[in-house]
């Protein structure tokens, strides 16, 4: 009986150790639980950006001045009638006084 016992219970633990740790068990299940969790959320955000492309490629198809707006932001369109104005910032070495290199005060 004390044999019969001993067995059971060595293949008792072999059974909880191929669970626990084994090929299968609980370990691996969450670990792929985790990368489930993360492909969804990657999922949900390919599909919300797939969306909006999806809603800009109608709008650019159906209203000309989506186009002219896309074309003035991304190429810098100036239609003939309009005048076109730069400001280009001071570079950050020079001095905020005005005064140039080399002026002495």
């Amino acid at each position: 009986m004390r044999i019969v016992t001993a067995i059971l219970f060595v293949v008792l633990i072999l059974l909880q150790f191929k669970l626990w740790l084994g090929e299968g068990g609980f370990r691996e299940v969450g670990r792929l639980e985790i990368r489930v969790e993360e492909q969804r959320q990657q999922n949900d955000d390919l599909l919300l950006r797939n969306t909006e492309l999806r809603a800009e490629v109608e709008d650019l198809r159906e209203r000309l001045e989506a186009v002219e707006e896309r074309a003035r932001s991304e190429l810098g369109l100036i239609k003939p009638d309009e005048e076109f104005y730069q400001v280009v910032p001071p570079p950050p070495n020079e001095n905020k006084t005005g005064q140039g290199k080399g002026v002495n005060s």
